[in-house]
């Protein structure tokens, strides 16, 4: 059936029909093609598929360029497609109905609505946003066609319950190894335990209160926790090895460099603080993940005009995203942005009818959205 774009169409109903397509992060061929084909009928629009993900342009020689960016995948499927409504028929329920499929509804009801808008609209659909940064299909635009994402400024449409959430943090995963000697259980003293030899660390991890870091007028709250361990061999060897993987989230205040300084600080303290073990000890580290933070680019002329019109909607003042978002390649690329977005942040990726978007969000969304990009332009 196709993608319900008409004019007049309830964008709730587009949620609901991307919603029913399966899109797990590697699997989004087919959305990526009901989109496309949407698309490719609008005469406004400039048409351009990599890969997976689809960039849309207007051409009309507008003073400014706005890109609005939306990814198409979602986490794995927990008992949440298809669809449906709730029973009071304010909410859509379904796996991406907050991350972020009805974000991208409005993205894409507007994409075809608006044929001539105020500001030239770059609209960007990609896919693999949920994985490794890697993997990234809007990555792969930044990389392959860096022209295509040229622009004033840029709104990322993940779920911030319609409130303007400036910058993110940055993520920081780094998989650090004690290392110790192996024996057999039944003569431990022979042997160097390194999963004992791992409890500085976690003592260190458990201690550790995160920290509020203002950065242009907004608060980033930092956290470095353990998320996950493994270590042994048999259930009769003394363990020769433990590794403890750590993420840190951190603020726009550092760089990937001085975050990453910050967390070997905390990881070499944490063991000069404890006593050496007989035979020494030997720790190792390695990083296996790292994304830059993005500071909130609210004093862009553009921005500022966008938070004009989302506070005409009543909504609350900007705040900072807590979390990692596409906002960061935006920032890497020189190009201030923020989050936008319908649906409550802490229902994403739920299961089963627990991630579900209200209606009025979708709305707020879609009217601010429009009205901003159809006002005149000084």
């Amino acid at each position: 059936m196709p993608l319900p774009v008409a004019p007049g169409s309830p964008v709730e109903d587009l949620a609901r029909a991307l919603i029913d397509i399966p899109s797990v992060s590697g699997d989004e061929q087919a959305i990526a093609a009901e989109v496309e084909e949407v698309l490719r009928r609008c005469d406004h629009l400039d048409v351009v598929r990599i890969g997976d993900s689809i960039v849309a342009r207007t051409t009309l020689g507008r003073g400014e360029r706005v890109i609005i960016a939306g990814h198409l995948d979602t986490v794995p499927i927990k008992d949440n497609v298809p669809s449906k409504m709730s029973d009071d028929g304010t909410e859509v329920i379904g796996r991406g109905s907050v991350d972020m499929k009805s974000g991208v509804a409005v993205q894409l009801a507007l994409a075809v609505e608006l044929t001539a808008p105020t500001r030239d609209v770059t609209w960007v659909f990609y896919d693999n946003e949920e994985v490794e940064a890697s993997r990234s299909g809007l990555g792969r635009i930044v990389r392959e066609r860096p022209e295509l994402l040229e622009g004033d400024f840029a709104i990322l449409g993940e779920p911030t319950s319609t409130v303007i959430e400036g910058g993110c943090n940055g993520t920081l995963r780094l998989e650090v190894t004690v290392h110790g000697k192996a024996a057999h259980s039944a003569r431990a003293w022979k042997g160097e335990n390194a999963i004992h030899g791992a409890t500085p660390l976690l003592a260190a991890l458990a201690a550790y209160e995160h920290e509020d870091i203002e950065v242009d007028g907004l608060t980033f709250r930092e956290g470095i926790n353990a998320v996950g361990i493994r270590g042994g061999i048999a259930g009769n060897v003394i363990p020769d090895a433990c590794t403890v993987t750590i993420n840190y989230r951190f603020s726009p205040a550092w760089s990937i460099d001085e975050a990453k300084a910050r967390v070997e600080t905390l990881v070499t303290g944490a063991f000069a603080a404890a006593p050496e073990p007989p035979n020494g000890r030997i720790v190792t580290w390695e990083y296996t993940d790292e994304s830059a933070s993005a500071r909130p680019g609210l004093d862009a002329p553009l921005a500022m005009a966008f938070a004009e019109a989302v506070a005409a909607t009543g909504a609350p003042a900007p705040r900072a995203k807590l979390g990692w978002t596409d906002v960061a390649r935006f920032g890497e690329l020189g190009i201030p942005a923020v989050n936008f977005g319908p649906g409550d942040p802490e229902r994403a990726h739920a299961s089963g009818d627990a991630e579900r978007c209200p209606v009025s969000d979708i709305h707020r969304c879609y009217t601010a959205l429009r009205d901003w990009l159809m006002e005149p332009v000084a």
